[in-house]
């Protein structure tokens, strides 16, 4: 059992955790539920902390080559007009990067190809019961309803719902330069670019809603707003929208029990309006590893994780929170949209 580890997920953290524990020189297994890799997915944003990352394991280059760049960011009202913007070049020039927009699909297979040439064994189409792990440090990446954080922390941190349903999609065939959130009374909608020179879209409402004819229910919700969403929604097949609700996960005591570390949506799911799910599991990944190298033993390695990583993410969903918050706003509008442009003052977290 000595210097194994069993990674229980194979996604975004998984993946990158594999990768970086396999350079401290552990035996890797990933076991991963889904018997392949996605075919289909819409654009995360890598934001340049996540970059940082992906360089760590030696696989920011192939990112960057197979992502687009992003280059400008603004926040729209229906109408079209302006509520504010985020100084891309200026910020750039504080982080040293870019943003980089990359479908999940992309990026789960430059890890993939990454952690099997780095030795990790992945086991696919092999899930795990309860129990059924034995391994000098297990790491739990099986996302926000981690049956393995339910396990070690019970009922209470079961993911819970925020009461909001999110719908997304990509149009083929259809490039957009256009990085844009078009934020109404309540409701969302915005439009990126995406790799391959097709059009990234999401759009969220406060709600549940039952299955339905989801092209007409997001033309409805949104009939009157200008482009891009217009253009979006005239181009709409229904077989490509995808719905969800947005689920989070309760702030947990610690990320750590025993030989275990929970990483990325098993430890801390937040709202997706900081576009920063799939960055804090690949920094998670990476702090994890450095860690294991550095410490005198597994048990110092998840302290030393826990006290990393705990307070980060806690600060990054407080904000997720607000941020929520403030997209689902109904009324004073105009005291929403000064307090968003006060809010970009700052730049967004790097």
């Amino acid at each position: 059992m000595t210097n194994e580890v069993e990674i229980i997920g194979g996604g975004i953290g998984g993946l990158a955790a594999a990768i970086a524990l396999r350079r401290t020189g552990r035996t890797v297994t990933v076991r991963e539920r889904d018997a392949a890799l996605p075919a289909t997915g819409t654009a995360l944003a890598l934001w340049p902390a996540a970059l940082r990352a992906l360089d760590a394991i030696g696989v920011g280059g192939d990112v960057r080559r197979a992502g687009v760049r992003q280059r400008s960011a603004a926040f729209l009202r229906p109408d079209g007009s302006r509520i504010a913007a985020i100084d891309l070049e200026r910020w750039r020039r504080r982080t040293g990067d870019d943003v980089v927009l990359l479908s999940r699909p992309a990026l789960l297979a430059i890890l993939h190809r990454a952690a099997a040439e780095a030795g990790a064994e992945l086991r696919a189409g092999e899930p795990v019961r309860d129990g059924d792990v034995d391994a000098e440090l297990v790491v739990a990446a099986d996302g926000v309803f981690s049956r393995t954080r339910e396990r070690l922390f019970g009922p209470v941190s079961r993911a819970r719902p925020t009461g909001v349903t999110a719908w997304r999609g990509t149009l083929d065939g259809r490039r957009t330069d256009t990085a844009a959130e078009v934020w109404g009374r309540g409701v969302k909608f915005g439009v990126t670019p995406h790799e391959g020179g097709r059009t990234n879209w999401f759009a969220s409402a406060p709600g549940t809603f039952p299955p339905g004819d989801e092209v007409a229910r997001l033309r409805g919700m949104f009939a009157g707003w200008a482009p891009p969403v217009r253009t979006v929604l005239d181009a709409l097949d229904g077989a490509t929208v995808l719905r969800h609700e947005v689920f989070v996960t309760p702030a947990l005591p610690s990320f750590t029990r025993g030989r275990v570390a929970l990483i990325g949506d098993a430890a801390h799911a937040m709202p997706p309006d900081l576009g920063r799910g799939a960055c804090e599991a690949l920094i998670d990944a990476v702090a994890l590893a450095g860690h294991v190298r550095s410490a005198a033993g597994v048990p110092e390695a998840l302290r030393r994780y826990d006290r990393e990583r705990r307070p980060a993410t806690r600060r990054l969903a407080r904000m997720a929170g607000l941020a929520a918050r403030l997209t689902h706003v109904r009324h004073a509008l105009p005291v929403r949209d000064r307090l968003l442009r006060t809010a970009m003052l700052a730049g967004p977290p790097g």
